[in-house]
């Protein structure tokens, strides 16, 4: 029985699955986070064409 024991705690083969689950895990948040982030300078960059568009800047003659 403690050689079975001691047999399983040696087994690395669920950790190395866990470890890729951190991983994939960390890559998704990096993504979404980037995304986020990307997504608010976009819609304030449209905000600020939308906002000249309506009121544009007279020009001189």
């Amino acid at each position: 029985m403690k050689q079975k024991i001691m047999n399983f705690l040696r087994e690395e083969e669920g950790a190395s699955a866990v470890e890729y689950g951190l991983l994939v895990t960390l890559i998704a948040l990096a993504i979404i986070g980037g995304a986020n982030t990307l997504g608010k300078s976009i819609n304030t960059m449209f905000n600020n064409a939308a906002g000249t568009v309506a009121n544009p800047h007279p020009t001189t003659p």
